[in-house]
């Protein structure tokens, strides 16, 4: 298989090189985007770099890690390669593990493989403690938006891609900034890819992370939501109708009638006096006590309903079952 690397640029000109010669000879094309990189990262490294294997692509524009991935993306698909491999300019990411991504792809076990810093308590515990609280509380979010409740390290941008998998996803419309990761992994979902993860150890040097708090704070939570609405909408309602969406419909039924009923005779007790019968009380408790069951069921059932046939192996299956037909058609035809 042929595989890419895609590295997105912005003030690496540091690591940049240092991280190219380290990429083994498994690697057919490495793809350097600057992303107007106020450092010129890209005119260092054709003026530096020897290796025949590194193209230099250049924004006009900065776009964001997002978008100067996806430059690379439509490069590497262009270029003819199998598995496309992102890593970070600033060397934060181990070329040797190229080979431990590549392999669950290469085998058909997966469509996408992203690292996992939190595999082990000793790998974790390397991490500096707000990245570990921080990505503990986008790890919960991120399962839940996107689905994939498997997942533990949203936020970790070490990932592998097969070409089937990344031809359809709708790379215009990817989030172009620090939302990439977390959007990707939706977009993922909406078309069943298989995703695994791989352990690995991050390094930490004297990098700056762009990624401030207050903008996780202030942008993410309505990105979360706006795709959690919508895989749900996708998964259960227009693609499928399924247990999860029944227990979606009667929880959001009977909690609904509950949190109207009983609220309006809370208030007529709180603030009229009137105090509420028991079987009043009673109607206003079942309905809740059964919207809460339906929740939690459908809620389980979302968590096991994760995308179990990778796409490169179903629609291998699929061209294999045509080519059958048409050797059918084509028998009875000379008959």
């Amino acid at each position: 298989m042929k595989i890419a690397v895609v590295i997105p640029c912005y003030k690496v000109s540091k690591h940049i090189l240092s991280l190219i010669s380290k990429i083994g000879p498994e690697v057919c094309s490495i793809l350097v985007v600057d992303d107007m990189c106020p450092e010129k990262t890209g005119d260092l490294v054709e003026k530096e770099c020897k290796d025949k294997r590194v193209k230099v692509l250049k924004h006009n524009q900065n776009q964001g890690v997002g978008g100067a991935v996806c430059t690379g993306y439509c490069l590497a698909l262009d270029l003819g390669a199998d598995i496309v491999v992102k890593l970070d300019g600033d060397e934060q990411m181990d070329p040797s593990l190229i080979g431990q991504f590549v392999e669950p792809i290469a085998e058909g076990r997966a469509d996408y493989v992203k690292g996992n810093r939190f595999y082990s308590l000793e790998l974790a515990l390397q991490m500096p403690a707000l990245r570990i609280f921080g990505n503990s509380v986008l790890s919960f979010v991120n399962k839940a938006s996107s689905g994939y409740w498997n997942l533990m390290d949203p936020t970790n941008g070490y990932t592998a891609i097969h070409k089937t998998a990344l031809s359809y996803l709708p790379l215009e419309k990817l989030e172009r900034r620090y939302f990439f990761e977390s959007d990707i992994l939706f977009r993922l979902n909406t078309i069943r890819a298989v995703v695994a993860e791989v352990p690995m150890q991050a390094k930490y040097g004297d990098e700056e992370s762009s990624l401030k708090i207050s903008k996780v704070l202030l942008e993410f939570p309505s990105k979360y939501l706006n795709r959690f609405l919508k895989r749900i909408f996708y998964n259960y309602f227009l693609r499928d109708f399924n247990p999860c969406s029944i227990g979606i419909v009667f929880a959001s039924l009977f909690l609904s009638f509950s949190a109207c009923f009983g609220g309006w005779h809370w208030i007529k007790s709180a603030f009229f006096g009137i105090s509420a019968p028991t079987g009043t009380v009673m109607l206003a408790a079942l309905p809740a006590i059964l919207g809460t069951q339906f929740l939690l069921a459908a809620i389980n059932f979302d968590i096991t309903n994760l995308p179990k046939e990778p796409l490169q192996r179903l629609l291998k299956a699929d061209a294999r079952k045509l080519s059958s037909k048409l050797s059918v058609i084509k028998d009875v035809a000379n008959l």
